[in-house]
């Protein structure tokens, strides 16, 4: 495997010859019930106490372990390698470790960094994680009762006092007693479907942009996390329950649920890993380095690209603006102003920062990838390989954590598979240090003449 990765970092890579995406297939309007779903928000507002993210924060009541020992908190997520710099691992329950099966899965990364340009949210630091529930909709754990499939939740992470929270991500709407009430996050919001993936986020201002795989964003919002258990008409204890019953609100049992107040959705329907056609939206990442850009990309795996440079996969960056946190519009849709053709399939992770891109691939139970792309000098093309890196085992989103001074700073992750999960950082400016050789986040070989 590290032979096969040595090649591609020397740029050559059949993806050179693939097609160039089109701007036209990167269009996104607002979802049809826009303004209904922010009118059941601010009617749950009317029914439940909110609370902020630094109180969140505050009330946290699980553990993170710290490790900045080369060592890291969780060897297994590295195997036999070392980890220069800081890593966080979950408390018993959220590693896997337990021998027992898992019901969740982490996928997307972001941290206050992306939120804020001073890196902080009030007096705090905070990293986030996405995860989906892998209860089947139909036939499994659930049966296809709306009340067994959990959807996603949230993770906040203070790193300064090692307390995390989970925070239910929920789905508003009208039950038929006219009554607010909310559901787990569906991929389709019916019953019957399972939970939707949340591959990759970005917290950018006040707002959680979540991929949704199919169609485009759900968008969340950090003023509208509404506490259970200080409610009267709420309930923490009964984890079979989510929405209102009877009156009474739920939440799987967690204490905090956040309900979808925006989506945005493709224009062009969705061609998974081909040369047109709208993106699937895998993972979520933020560009600060000028006018900030969300940036985007669609997973294609080995077995369906099949070599095919035109099936790699595709990402592309979506301009933001910065004084409400909201998309930048052109003629009323979120229009892409750049998009590229991916190098190598299996990507789960990409974010871009002064025209180079920084990607994550997965190689199953194998150590992953970090490759740095050279810089790109137009808004279509292929992006081309520069140099490539060690990564955790079932590497996953990337997050930009630049310096406060502007500096490249920091690139932020997470590994997925039970008992091998970890949150951790590379230094942008040590991933091709010679000495780092044998570590996570060091070459896999010398960086190409």
């Amino acid at each position: 495997m590290v032979a096969a990765v040595a090649l591609v970092a020397t740029g050559q890579t059949p993806a050179q010859a693939a097609t160039a995406p089109s701007l036209g297939d990167y269009e996104l309007r607002p979802a049809t019930n826009q303004a209904e779903l922010i009118d059941r928000v601010r009617k749950l507002d009317d029914e439940l106490p909110r609370l902020g993210v630094q109180n969140i924060l505050g009330t946290a009541n699980r553990t993170a372990v710290q490790s900045a020992s080369s060592r890291t908190c969780n060897p297994d997520a590295v195997k036999s390698l070392q980890l220069r710099g800081v890593s966080y691992c979950f408390d018993g329950p959220d590693s896997g470790k337990q021998g027992v099966p898992v019901e969740w899965m982490p996928q997307g990364i972001t941290t206050v960094a992306d939120a804020q340009d001073d890196q902080l949210w009030g007096s705090k630091r905070a990293i986030l994680t996405s995860w989906y529930d892998k209860s089947p909709a139909d036939g499994g754990q659930s049966g296809g009762d709306a009340d067994k499939v959990k959807g996603c939740r949230v993770t906040f992470l203070d790193p300064d006092t090692l307390k995390y929270r989970h925070v239910l991500l929920a789905y508003p709407y009208i039950n038929s007693y006219g009554n607010p009430t909310y559901m787990s996050l569906r991929t389709t919001q019916k019953s019957e479907y399972d939970s939707l993936h949340c591959g990759g986020m970005t917290w950018y201002g006040n707002y959680l942009y979540v991929a949704d795989t199919a169609r485009g964003f759900r968008v969340f919002d950090m003023r509208y996390i509404f506490d259970l258990e200080t409610a009267e008409n709420g309930d923490t204890g009964d984890k079979s329950r989510i929405g209102r019953h009877s009156g009474v609100y739920h939440a799987h049992g967690y204490r905090f649920v956040m309900p979808q107040v925006a989506a945005w959705t493709n224009t062009t329907a969705r061609q998974k890993c081909t040369v047109g056609g709208g993106s699937s939206f895998s993972f979520v990442g933020l560009d600060r380095s000028g006018v900030d850009h969300l940036t985007t990309g669609e997973f294609c795996g080995d077995k369906v690209a099949n070599g095919d440079p035109d099936k790699m996969g595709r990402v592309a960056r979506w301009p933001l603006d910065g004084a409400t946190g909201r998309p930048a519009l052109s003629g009323g849709l979120w229009k892409a102003d750049a998009a590229y053709r991916l190098p190598i399939s299996n990507i789960q992770g990409a974010v871009s920062y002064n025209g180079i891109w920084y990607l994550s691939r997965s190689q199953g139970q194998s150590n992953g990838v970090l490759y740095a792309t050279r810089r790109t000098t137009s808004a279509t093309g292929t992006l081309e390989i520069a140099s490539a890196h060690r990564a955790g085992v079932g590497v996953e989103d990337l997050s930009h954590w630049p310096t406060p001074s502007g500096g490249p700073g920091k690139l932020w992750t997470v590994t997925e598979y039970a008992g091998k999960r970890l949150i951790y950082a590379c230094e942008i400016s040590a991933l091709n240090d010679p000495a780092r050789n044998t570590e996570i986040c060091g070459p896999w070989s010398d960086p190409p003449q």
